[in-house]
Protein backbone atom coordinates (compact mmCIF):
# COMPACT_ATOMS: atom_id res chain seq x y z
CA UNK A 1 0.00 0.00 0.00
CA UNK A 2 1.34 3.79 -1.15
CA UNK A 3 0.08 6.70 0.33
CA UNK A 4 0.25 10.05 0.32
CA UNK A 5 1.45 11.99 3.42
CA UNK A 6 -0.20 15.76 3.42
CA UNK A 7 -3.84 15.63 4.26
CA UNK A 8 -3.86 11.72 4.02
CA UNK A 9 -1.17 11.26 7.24
CA UNK A 10 -0.98 14.56 8.58
CA UNK A 11 -1.76 18.00 7.59
CA UNK A 12 1.19 20.35 8.80
CA UNK A 13 2.48 19.03 11.98
CA UNK A 14 -0.62 17.30 13.10
CA UNK A 15 -2.02 13.60 12.30
CA UNK A 16 -5.09 13.57 9.91
CA UNK A 17 -7.44 11.59 12.72
CA UNK A 18 -7.82 8.18 13.06
CA UNK A 19 -4.79 7.60 10.37
CA UNK A 20 -2.07 6.34 12.81
CA UNK A 21 -4.27 3.45 14.30
CA UNK A 22 -6.09 2.79 10.90
CA UNK A 23 -2.04 2.15 9.46
CA UNK A 24 -1.26 0.11 12.33
CA UNK A 25 -4.08 -2.13 11.87
CA UNK A 26 -3.48 -2.36 7.86
CA UNK A 27 0.44 -3.19 8.92
CA UNK A 28 -1.01 -5.96 11.42
CA UNK A 29 -2.95 -7.76 8.82
CA UNK A 30 0.57 -8.15 6.97
CA UNK A 31 0.42 -5.26 4.02
CA UNK A 32 3.76 -3.58 3.63
CA UNK A 33 3.11 0.07 3.32
CA UNK A 34 5.18 2.99 1.60
CA UNK A 35 4.51 6.74 1.56
CA UNK A 36 5.09 8.63 -1.72
CA UNK A 37 5.26 12.80 -1.66
CA UNK A 38 5.33 15.50 -3.95
CA UNK A 39 6.63 17.87 -1.04
CA UNK A 40 10.19 18.02 -2.04
CA UNK A 41 11.20 20.42 1.20
CA UNK A 42 11.83 17.80 3.06
CA UNK A 43 14.69 15.13 3.29
CA UNK A 44 13.07 11.36 3.21
CA UNK A 45 14.87 10.71 7.11
CA UNK A 46 12.64 14.23 7.99
CA UNK A 47 9.45 12.92 7.29
CA UNK A 48 10.03 9.47 8.78
CA UNK A 49 10.97 11.31 11.66
CA UNK A 50 7.54 13.51 11.73
CA UNK A 51 5.55 10.25 11.00
CA UNK A 52 7.12 7.99 13.65
CA UNK A 53 6.48 11.30 16.03
CA UNK A 54 2.88 10.96 14.94
CA UNK A 55 2.45 7.20 15.72
CA UNK A 56 3.11 5.88 12.44
CA UNK A 57 6.40 4.37 12.41
CA UNK A 58 8.81 4.69 9.23
CA UNK A 59 12.53 4.40 8.47
CA UNK A 60 13.68 6.70 5.40
CA UNK A 61 13.42 3.56 3.30
CA UNK A 62 9.78 3.40 3.64
CA UNK A 63 9.37 7.19 1.92
CA UNK A 64 9.77 8.18 -1.41
CA UNK A 65 10.03 11.51 -2.25
CA UNK A 66 9.43 13.92 -5.27
CA UNK A 67 13.05 14.65 -5.46
CA UNK A 68 14.11 11.36 -5.49
CA UNK A 69 12.28 10.64 -8.81
CA UNK A 70 13.59 14.00 -9.97
CA UNK A 71 17.05 12.52 -9.52
CA UNK A 72 15.53 9.14 -11.59
CA UNK A 73 14.73 11.47 -14.35
CA UNK A 74 18.10 13.32 -14.53
CA UNK A 75 20.31 10.10 -14.15
CA UNK A 76 17.91 9.19 -17.31
CA UNK A 77 19.64 12.10 -19.26
CA UNK A 78 22.44 12.84 -18.13
CA UNK A 79 25.45 11.84 -16.88
CA UNK A 80 27.32 10.99 -13.37
CA UNK A 81 28.67 14.32 -11.99
CA UNK A 82 26.66 16.62 -14.39
CA UNK A 83 26.19 20.04 -13.17
CA UNK A 84 23.25 20.82 -11.66
CA UNK A 85 21.34 24.22 -10.43
CA UNK A 86 19.22 23.14 -7.56
CA UNK A 87 15.79 25.89 -6.37
CA UNK A 88 14.13 24.08 -3.86
CA UNK A 89 15.03 22.97 0.06
CA UNK A 90 17.20 20.87 1.55
CA UNK A 91 15.31 17.63 0.47
CA UNK A 92 15.54 18.50 -3.08
CA UNK A 93 19.51 19.72 -2.53
CA UNK A 94 21.27 16.58 -0.47
CA UNK A 95 18.68 14.05 -2.93
CA UNK A 96 20.57 15.61 -5.95
CA UNK A 97 24.17 15.90 -4.34
CA UNK A 98 23.91 12.51 -3.05
CA UNK A 99 23.00 11.02 -6.55
CA UNK A 100 26.52 12.12 -7.59
CA UNK A 101 25.70 15.42 -9.64
CA UNK A 102 27.29 18.58 -8.63
CA UNK A 103 25.02 21.33 -6.95
CA UNK A 104 25.88 24.96 -8.62
CA UNK A 105 24.53 28.42 -7.26
CA UNK A 106 23.92 29.69 -10.49
CA UNK A 107 23.40 30.52 -14.00
CA UNK A 108 27.22 32.16 -14.18
CA UNK A 109 28.61 28.29 -13.14
CA UNK A 110 27.10 26.67 -16.86
CA UNK A 111 24.91 24.21 -15.12
CA UNK A 112 23.78 21.27 -17.45
CA UNK A 113 20.68 21.32 -16.11
CA UNK A 114 17.81 23.16 -13.80
CA UNK A 115 15.57 20.82 -11.22
CA UNK A 116 13.11 22.94 -9.10
CA UNK A 117 10.91 22.05 -5.97
CA UNK A 118 8.99 23.37 -3.31
CA UNK A 119 10.40 25.42 -0.20
CA UNK A 120 8.93 27.79 1.63
CA UNK A 121 12.03 29.83 2.18
CA UNK A 122 12.00 30.40 -2.22
CA UNK A 123 11.62 33.95 -3.14
CA UNK A 124 12.00 36.18 -6.31
CA UNK A 125 15.75 35.39 -6.74
CA UNK A 126 15.50 32.17 -6.80
CA UNK A 127 12.98 32.31 -9.58
CA UNK A 128 15.08 34.72 -11.16
CA UNK A 129 18.07 32.55 -11.18
CA UNK A 130 15.99 29.60 -12.88
CA UNK A 131 14.87 32.04 -15.28
CA UNK A 132 18.51 33.48 -16.45
CA UNK A 133 19.53 29.56 -16.67
CA UNK A 134 16.46 28.67 -18.48
CA UNK A 135 17.12 31.49 -21.40
CA UNK A 136 19.32 28.42 -23.06
CA UNK A 137 16.45 26.63 -24.35
CA UNK A 138 18.75 23.44 -24.81
CA UNK A 139 18.80 23.41 -20.83
CA UNK A 140 17.20 20.69 -18.94
CA UNK A 141 14.17 21.85 -16.88
CA UNK A 142 12.87 19.23 -13.89
CA UNK A 143 10.33 20.24 -11.79
CA UNK A 144 9.85 17.68 -8.64
CA UNK A 145 6.12 17.97 -8.91
CA UNK A 146 3.05 21.08 -9.94
CA UNK A 147 1.19 20.77 -7.31
CA UNK A 148 -1.13 23.96 -7.48
CA UNK A 149 -1.63 23.82 -3.34
CA UNK A 150 -0.66 22.28 -0.71
CA UNK A 151 -2.23 21.86 2.76
CA UNK A 152 -0.85 23.04 6.11
CA UNK A 153 -2.52 23.40 9.79
CA UNK A 154 -4.14 27.10 8.96
CA UNK A 155 -5.52 26.24 5.32
CA UNK A 156 -4.90 25.65 1.74
CA UNK A 157 -1.36 27.37 0.64
CA UNK A 158 -0.01 28.41 -2.88
CA UNK A 159 2.15 24.57 -3.93
CA UNK A 160 5.29 24.48 -6.21
CA UNK A 161 3.23 24.52 -9.41
CA UNK A 162 2.59 28.26 -8.78
CA UNK A 163 6.82 28.55 -8.42
CA UNK A 164 7.31 27.06 -11.39
CA UNK A 165 3.99 28.73 -13.39
CA UNK A 166 6.45 32.17 -12.21
CA UNK A 167 9.31 30.66 -14.25
CA UNK A 168 7.43 29.08 -17.07
CA UNK A 169 5.81 32.53 -17.39
CA UNK A 170 9.46 33.91 -17.89
CA UNK A 171 10.71 31.89 -19.88
CA UNK A 172 7.99 30.55 -22.23
CA UNK A 173 8.42 26.74 -21.70
CA UNK A 174 7.53 23.55 -19.85
CA UNK A 175 9.70 21.15 -17.09
CA UNK A 176 9.49 17.89 -17.20
CA UNK A 177 7.56 16.84 -14.23
CA UNK A 178 8.88 14.10 -12.19
CA UNK A 179 6.15 13.66 -9.44
CA UNK A 180 2.85 13.08 -9.63
CA UNK A 181 0.71 12.73 -11.76
CA UNK A 182 3.32 12.05 -14.13
CA UNK A 183 4.92 7.98 -13.76
CA UNK A 184 8.63 8.65 -12.47
CA UNK A 185 7.26 8.65 -8.86
CA UNK A 186 5.12 5.79 -9.25
CA UNK A 187 7.56 3.64 -10.51
CA UNK A 188 10.56 4.55 -8.06
CA UNK A 189 8.19 3.84 -5.47
CA UNK A 190 7.22 0.49 -7.10
CA UNK A 191 11.26 -0.17 -7.70
CA UNK A 192 12.09 0.85 -4.12
CA UNK A 193 9.20 -1.54 -2.33
CA UNK A 194 9.48 -4.65 -4.94
CA UNK A 195 5.63 -3.26 -4.85
CA UNK A 196 3.90 -6.92 -7.24
CA UNK A 197 0.21 -5.66 -6.37
CA UNK A 198 0.83 -1.85 -5.68
CA UNK A 199 -2.27 -0.27 -4.38
CA UNK A 200 -2.57 3.65 -4.06
CA UNK A 201 -4.34 6.46 -1.48
CA UNK A 202 -3.97 10.32 -2.16
CA UNK A 203 -6.32 13.20 -1.65
CA UNK A 204 -5.96 14.68 -4.69
CA UNK A 205 -7.86 13.87 -8.09
CA UNK A 206 -5.86 15.99 -10.13
CA UNK A 207 -2.59 14.67 -8.81
CA UNK A 208 -2.78 11.42 -7.03
CA UNK A 209 -5.73 9.32 -8.65
CA UNK A 210 -4.93 10.83 -12.41
CA UNK A 211 -0.99 9.69 -11.59
CA UNK A 212 -1.83 6.05 -10.26
CA UNK A 213 -4.68 5.89 -12.76
CA UNK A 214 -1.67 6.36 -15.57
CA UNK A 215 0.78 3.99 -13.73
CA UNK A 216 -1.77 1.46 -13.49
CA UNK A 217 -2.49 0.95 -10.17
CA UNK A 218 -5.52 0.99 -8.42
CA UNK A 219 -6.61 3.99 -5.88
CA UNK A 220 -8.39 4.92 -3.63
CA UNK A 221 -9.56 9.26 -2.91
CA UNK A 222 -9.54 9.77 1.11
CA UNK A 223 -11.85 12.75 2.10
CA UNK A 224 -9.66 14.41 4.55
CA UNK A 225 -7.67 16.69 2.51
CA UNK A 226 -7.86 18.77 -0.38
CA UNK A 227 -10.65 17.32 -2.52
CA UNK A 228 -13.99 17.22 -1.88
CA UNK A 229 -17.48 16.02 -2.89
CA UNK A 230 -17.77 18.77 -5.58
CA UNK A 231 -14.63 17.60 -7.21
CA UNK A 232 -15.31 14.22 -6.95
CA UNK A 233 -18.62 14.75 -9.28
CA UNK A 234 -16.41 17.12 -11.45
CA UNK A 235 -13.71 14.34 -12.05
CA UNK A 236 -12.96 13.37 -15.92
CA UNK A 237 -12.66 9.44 -16.44
CA UNK A 238 -8.54 9.36 -15.89
CA UNK A 239 -8.94 11.03 -12.73
CA UNK A 240 -11.61 8.89 -11.33
CA UNK A 241 -10.72 6.68 -8.15
CA UNK A 242 -11.46 3.06 -7.76
CA UNK A 243 -12.45 3.66 -3.99
CA UNK A 244 -13.99 6.54 -1.90
CA UNK A 245 -13.03 6.44 1.66
CA UNK A 246 -14.43 8.92 4.31
CA UNK A 247 -10.49 8.71 6.49
CA UNK A 248 -8.03 5.86 6.36
CA UNK A 249 -10.32 3.64 8.69
CA UNK A 250 -12.03 2.65 5.22
CA UNK A 251 -9.34 0.76 4.41
CA UNK A 252 -10.53 -1.71 6.78
CA UNK A 253 -13.98 -2.19 6.31
CA UNK A 254 -15.94 -4.12 3.86
CA UNK A 255 -16.69 -1.59 0.25
CA UNK A 256 -20.23 -1.61 -0.70
CA UNK A 257 -20.90 -2.89 -4.30
CA UNK A 258 -22.70 0.12 -6.36
CA UNK A 259 -25.60 -1.07 -7.77
CA UNK A 260 -27.94 -0.05 -10.53
CA UNK A 261 -31.73 -0.31 -10.51
CA UNK A 262 -32.87 1.91 -13.63
CA UNK A 263 -31.64 5.23 -13.44
CA UNK A 264 -30.53 5.06 -9.46
CA UNK A 265 -27.80 4.09 -7.98
CA UNK A 266 -27.91 1.96 -4.64
CA UNK A 267 -24.84 2.25 -2.53
CA UNK A 268 -26.15 1.12 1.24
CA UNK A 269 -28.93 2.70 1.71
CA UNK A 270 -27.77 5.53 -0.46
CA UNK A 271 -29.89 5.97 -3.46
CA UNK A 272 -29.21 8.59 -6.10
CA UNK A 273 -30.10 9.43 -9.94
CA UNK A 274 -29.33 12.18 -12.58
CA UNK A 275 -32.91 13.16 -14.13
CA UNK A 276 -32.39 15.76 -17.05
CA UNK A 277 -30.12 18.51 -15.04
CA UNK A 278 -31.24 17.87 -11.51
CA UNK A 279 -28.90 15.05 -9.43
CA UNK A 280 -31.80 14.01 -6.82
CA UNK A 281 -30.95 12.14 -3.54
CA UNK A 282 -33.76 9.54 -3.42
CA UNK A 283 -32.23 9.09 0.01
CA UNK A 284 -29.35 9.41 1.96
CA UNK A 285 -27.23 6.87 3.69
CA UNK A 286 -24.12 6.63 5.92
CA UNK A 287 -22.26 9.53 4.51
CA UNK A 288 -20.08 8.05 2.63
CA UNK A 289 -22.05 5.38 0.90
CA UNK A 290 -23.97 8.86 0.24
CA UNK A 291 -21.39 10.38 -1.63
CA UNK A 292 -20.28 7.21 -3.31
CA UNK A 293 -23.75 7.17 -4.61
CA UNK A 294 -24.20 10.36 -6.09
CA UNK A 295 -20.73 10.12 -7.64
CA UNK A 296 -21.56 6.79 -9.73
CA UNK A 297 -25.23 8.31 -10.61
CA UNK A 298 -23.08 11.69 -11.68
CA UNK A 299 -20.40 9.46 -13.18
CA UNK A 300 -22.93 7.51 -15.04
CA UNK A 301 -25.12 10.08 -16.60
CA UNK A 302 -23.40 11.80 -18.95
CA UNK A 303 -24.21 15.25 -17.80
CA UNK A 304 -21.33 17.45 -17.04
CA UNK A 305 -21.34 18.46 -13.71
CA UNK A 306 -21.41 22.31 -14.48
CA UNK A 307 -24.91 21.85 -16.55
CA UNK A 308 -26.29 20.30 -12.92
CA UNK A 309 -28.04 21.75 -10.42
CA UNK A 310 -26.94 19.95 -7.30
CA UNK A 311 -28.64 19.99 -3.73
CA UNK A 312 -27.11 21.55 -1.21
CA UNK A 313 -27.10 18.74 0.83
CA UNK A 314 -24.27 16.51 -1.25
CA UNK A 315 -22.47 19.65 -1.39
CA UNK A 316 -22.46 19.32 2.64
CA UNK A 317 -21.80 16.12 2.79
CA UNK A 318 -17.91 16.08 3.62
CA UNK A 319 -18.47 18.15 6.72
CA UNK A 320 -20.68 15.13 8.08
CA UNK A 321 -18.04 12.81 7.01
CA UNK A 322 -15.60 14.74 9.57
Amino acid sequence: MLLDLDGVVYRGSAAVPHAPAALDQVRGRGVRVGFITNNASRTAETVAAQLTELGVPAGADDVVTSPQAAVRVLRDRLPSGARILVIGGVGLHSVVAAAGFEVVAGTDDAPDAVVQGFSPDLGWRDLAEAAFALADPDRLWVATNTDWTIPVERGIAPGNGTLVSAVHSAVGRLPIVAGKPETPLFETAVERFGAARPFFVGDRLDTDVKGANAAGMPSALVLTGIDGVKELLAAQPESRPDFVLADLRGLLEPYPEARRRGDAVHVGRAVARVRGVELELVRAGEPADTVRAVAEAVWGSGVGVYALRIPDEVLRLRASLR
